[in-house]
């Protein structure tokens, strides 16, 4: 490796270092070439979801921005220079993992899919509710979760076709426990992406989730009911991660299992906590972390 994709890589691994707070450490337990490519993909979705969360700049700007992003990214894919040391190791990992650009751009849609989202209904008004359905609610993961399990298994490396709509239900699960968790997050940034049918099923309302309440330190109890219902339905995606375990190259399959293991054990920590996620962010802890990266890295080495 010359030391000018070597320096790129290493940005992209402190970027992934200091951002990807469950990812990462699934990261440690690949092989030094895979933990590249993974790294450089999460540094540039990572940027892609920076311009995205920009409350303060207008919509149509951060369009704008995310399109030159990806222009930007294509071009260097077709061998154009350019100083990014971001792009210049992402093109490194797409050739040598053979990355669909398909699957890339995707990647950056998934980032804008908020933007048409009314971020000051995150004030004294309810928040809008994003999906009407699970149809809908699924369709939002695939495109910002399950785009990158698929991305994922082609750096992890695998042969039968049945590995990737496997790799898309671990993104369901991955994305429905982080809606779970960060419930109170979304709505004071005005999305609730509960589907509007679950929130009528067990007689809730986004209406009591406004701004001013959570601030307040109210608990909405009846919501307990409504996010194990949907930590159920989690679970059951979560069961694709033992079935792909076995499908992908044999060095990649402890950080696989780190990453389910943590996520798995994020939704155990909020059933403990009898879903209140509305009094304190639920996180594993880096003691946690590391026992599960322990773990894997005894995977590994067995």
């Amino acid at each position: 490796m010359n030391s000018q994709l070597a320096t790129a890589y290493a940005t992209c691994r402190a970027i992934a270092r200091g951002s990807a707070k469950n990812f990462y450490y699934a990261f440690l337990v690949l092989p030094s070439d895979k933990r590249n490519a993974i790294c450089a993909v999460y540094a540039f979705m990572r940027h892609a979801d920076d311009i995205s969360d920009q409350p303060s700049v207008p919509v149509a700007e951060r369009k704008g921005k995310l399109a030159d992003w990806l222009e930007a990214a294509h071009r260097v894919f077709e061998g154009q220079p350019n100083d990014d040391a971001v792009l210049f190791a992402l093109a490194d990992a797409k050739r040598r993992f053979k990355i669909p650009v398909e699957l890339l751009d995707q990647l950056v849609a998934g980032t804008a899919m908020d933007l048409d989202v009314d971020s000051s209904a995150g004030g004294a008004d309810a928040p809008a509710v994003l999906c009407q359905s699970f149809d809908d609610l699924y369709r939002y993961c695939y495109h910002v979760a399950s785009v990158v399990g698929l991305v994922c298994i082609r750096i992890f490396g695998y042969r039968s076709p049945d590995a990737e709509p496997l790799a898309e239900k671990c993104g369901i699960a991955f994305q429905l426990t982080n809606i779970i968790r960060d419930v109170r997050e979304d709505a004071l940034m005005g999305r609730i992406y509960l589907p509007a049918e679950d929130l009528e099923r067990f007689g809730q309302s986004a209406q009591a989730l406004t701004a001013e309440n959570l601030k307040n330190g109210f608990q909405p109890e009846g919501y307990r009911s409504l996010l194990e219902f949907e930590a159920t339905r989690a679970r059951e995606f979560y069961s694709a991660g033992a079935e792909l375990m076995k499908l992908i190259d044999e060095e990649s399959r402890p950080a696989l299992w780190v990453l389910v293991e943590i996520y798995r054990r994020l939704l155990d920590k909020i059933a403990k906590q009898n879903y209140d996620v509305f009094s304190r962010r639920v996180e594993l802890s880096r003691a946690e972390k590391i026992s599960v990266l322990s773990r894997g890295l005894l995977r590994r080495l067995l």
